[in-house]
């Protein structure tokens, strides 16, 4: 028979045998079958994703004989994620995947293994991780109280966690954390939903030479933010998108309290160059001199600074600096959670004891294996030296056994057990993304307007002494919050807790609340423009 017959039948056969050859013969880094596949959600930089995925599938192929993909997915910020996850918890109910096991009348929910397409979430602050235990709210009616006349039953709203325990003995957590503290915050979450992986500082970033050209010195507090002459130069995260600049917002608005706190935010607002929706820019500006001077995790803020400086530089002569503001240091655990219904749980758990093993935790803060300091490097379980493959990750392990053993190994010779701060948040965080989006980003180009004509006031001897109070007055005021019932409640730390009641009542009042504040605060910037002009001219025709 002729070979042209048969050459379009051997042909599909190649083509269809080939992907199941490939498939069959595909082998792993180091000649193994396919590997098996975490997947993980993280607002982490590509810098983090490929070192704890190379360290995880070699630790994996050490103590399990078998090599792990990590499949990062990065759909944003902190705050993106836990909207994308909640979405899809909610869809999970809604098609069945949540059983709901009644106790009495509390319900307890299960999501079905393998219903989930994400094992974990790695990265983010503690305060958005504690929301995985309670952003998403279900509706459920309660067995056994049936209306007697319409017999319909009474409908109740109940949390459903999307992160699981982790399951570690007791024995296991102190072993690798001690006591459970971290200045005031913890170190873990007691029933295990999140474990803090590595830790984080907040503090400020700063070019030295554009700060020299402007007449000012290096910072040493966040209240150095404010000076009218960086009015244009400060890089800043929008907290409505950003959790890790909201963490930070928090702890200033703690740490200097109701009244001074929010002044202070509002003139940082009113110097600033931007509100961008990711924490990365603002050290990169700086580094790059667009910006003077701006707030940063401590990790962006050196790794800035090592990048425009090179490493080996004296930090407190290069160009880009990074202070942790003396006394009011806030540092976060950033954790990780093993998400509930997901596709590999117990893959998951060993990703977990990878993190914290010290062969882990080393890859925050050691030299890279790149660099020649990484000689030095203590050895791992393999005998290798420990630490990063590539990147310098420039981050604080969260194990304490971390600074008493390798110290003198770390990169950045800094305790964040020494310096952290014990001053507990005022619990006003909610308020920051709302006021502050109010305030200071939505109707930024009249606060910057006001913030001029109020400073052009304060500098001028002759200026009338009441107008320039009401001036101030109305630039710093907050608007009242008109509640359900038609009364109105002063913005203040005692009103506080119930109008943050009112937000949380539904997007639509919310939205409404967001809607007059917005209208306050433009009115009253404008108004303070107006009093600027208003006091000039009178002080002008006095004069004549």
């Amino acid at each position: 028979m002729s070979i042209s017959r048969w050459l379009p039948l051997v042909l599909i056969v190649v083509i269809l045998g080939v992907p199941f050859a490939m498939r069959r013969g595909k082998a792993g880094p180091a000649g193994g079958e396919e590997r098996l596949k975490l997947i993980v959600i993280t607002p982490h930089v590509t810098q983090i994703r490929a070192e704890f995925a190379r360290g995880f599938d070699a630790w994996h192929r050490r103590e399990f004989g078998e090599g792990v993909k990590v499949d990062f997915r990065t759909p944003g910020g902190t705050s993106e994620i836990i909207k994308q996850l909640a979405a899809q918890y909610t869809a999970a109910f809604r098609r069945g995947d949540v059983v709901v096991e009644w106790e009495g009348e509390r319900p307890r929910m299960t999501v079905r293994p393998g219903s989930m397409d994400v094992d974990v979430m790695f990265g983010g602050g503690s305060y958005d991780h504690g929301r995985l235990k309670s952003e998403v709210k279900l509706l459920l009616e309660v067995p056994g109280s049936a209306d007697p006349v319409t017999g319909q039953l009474q409908k109740k709203e109940f949390t459903l966690a999307m992160s699981e325990p982790a399951g570690f003995s007791r024995e296991q957590l102190d072993a690798w954390y001690g006591e459970n503290a971290i200045g005031a915050e913890r170190l873990y979450d007691p029933d295990q939903y999140w474990l803090g992986t590595a830790l984080s500082s907040f503090g400020i970033v700063y070019n030295r030479d554009v700060l020299r050209e402007l007449g000012l010195g290096e910072p040493t507090a966040f209240t150095d933010m404010a000076d009218p002459r960086l009015a244009g130069w400060v890089a800043l995260a929008d907290p409505r998108q950003s959790g890790s600049i909201t963490t930070t917002l928090d702890a200033v608005l703690s740490g200097l309290g109701w009244e001074r706190g929010w002044r202070l935010l509002r003139e940082m607002s009113a110097n600033s160059r931007y509100f961008t929706n990711v924490s990365t820019k603002p050290p990169i500006d700086v580094g790059q001199g667009e910006c003077a001077i701006g707030l940063a995790i401590d990790f962006y803020g050196r790794g800035q600074a090592q990048a425009i400086d090179g490493m080996g530089s004296d930090p407190a002569a290069g160009r880009v600096g990074y202070v942790d503001p003396a006394g009011s240091v806030y540092v976060d655990a950033d954790p990780v959670s093993i998400l509930a219904g997901g596709p590999s749980p117990e893959l998951a758990r060993r990703f977990l004891r990878f993190v914290l093993s010290e062969e882990g935790q080393a890859i925050w803060q050691f030299p890279s294996r790149a660099d020649p300091r990484s000689a030095g490097n203590p050895p791992g379980p393999d005998g290798a030296p420990m630490g990063p493959a590539e990147y310098e990750l420039r981050r604080m392990p969260a194990r304490r056994v971390m600074y008493e053993k390798y110290s003198s190994s770390f990169i950045d010779r800094v305790n964040p057990f020494e310096l952290a701060s014990r001053a507990k948040p005022a619990g006003w965080r909610r308020g920051i993304p709302i006021m502050m989006g109010a305030f200071g980003i939505d109707t930024g180009h009249e606060l910057r307007d006001a913030w001029r004509a109020l400073n052009a006031a304060r500098g001028e001897p002759t200026f009338p002494r009441a107008t320039l109070d009401e001036m101030e007055r109305l630039f710093y005021a907050f608007p009242e919050h008109e509640m359900a019932d038609g009364t109105r409640l002063a913005f203040t730390a005692e009103n506080y807790k119930a109008i943050e009641g009112a937000w949380k009542s539904g997007a639509m009042e919310l939205s409404r609340a967001e809607i007059a504040y917005r209208r306050f605060f433009r009115d009253n910037y404008r108004k303070v423009v107006e009093l600027s002009g208003t006091a000039a001219i009178g002080g002008r025709s006095a004069g004549r």
